[in-house]
């Protein structure tokens, strides 16, 4: 999607302000932008892993239709879900932007790559590949309830899910 054409989160705050239903959930202003795309949207795919990027590098490797995938690993700052290579393959793919409730590295490599990249803090350490995670499943970040299909959009200004595209 045209970065143009993307609603800007200030503005769906706006126009949602005294919706009560929960409808729109602001993400926490901890993410930090390290892709080459800062204003970024897309229907959520999600990952749910921990110290473990199988499933991420698998979405990544498949058409995203532009998709944002929102990975889910637990906050935790430990180990890098996405760097250089797996940003640079989402874009190839496809994918809006990754969203990343943990860290990444690689913080030049993902600049250069035409996609979105946000998450909570940079880590040189890469994760252990076991064959773990889930794909497509409902996360948790911060509190907040994620499904898969909902509807993010990332701006200089934060990160807003929606049940539905604006």
């Amino acid at each position: 999607m045209n970065a143009d054409a993307i609603p800007s989160t200030c503005d769906l705050c706006d126009a949602h302000k005294s919706d009560s239903s929960g409808a729109l959930r602001v993400l926490p202003p901890v993410f930090h932008h390290y892709g080459g795309r800062t204003r970024f949207a897309g229907l959520v795919s999600t990952v749910q892993c921990l110290d473990d990027n199988s499933r991420v590098k698998e979405a990544v490797n498949t058409p995203g239709d532009g998709r944002v995938l929102l990975v889910d690993a637990g906050g935790t700052v430990r180990r890098s879900m996405v760097g250089g290579l797996l940003a640079e393959a989402a874009a190839k793919n496809g994918w809006a932007g990754v969203v990343v409730w943990g860290a990444v590295r690689d913080k030049a490599e993902l600049a250069a790559a035409p996609v979105g990249v946000a998450a909570l803090a940079l880590t040189p350490m890469p994760t252990d590949r076991k064959d773990q995670g889930l794909r497509d499943v409902p996360v948790q970040i911060d509190g907040l309830l994620i499904r898969p299909g909902e509807y993010l959009v990332a701006d200089e200004d934060g990160i807003v899910v929606l049940p539905a595209r604006p």
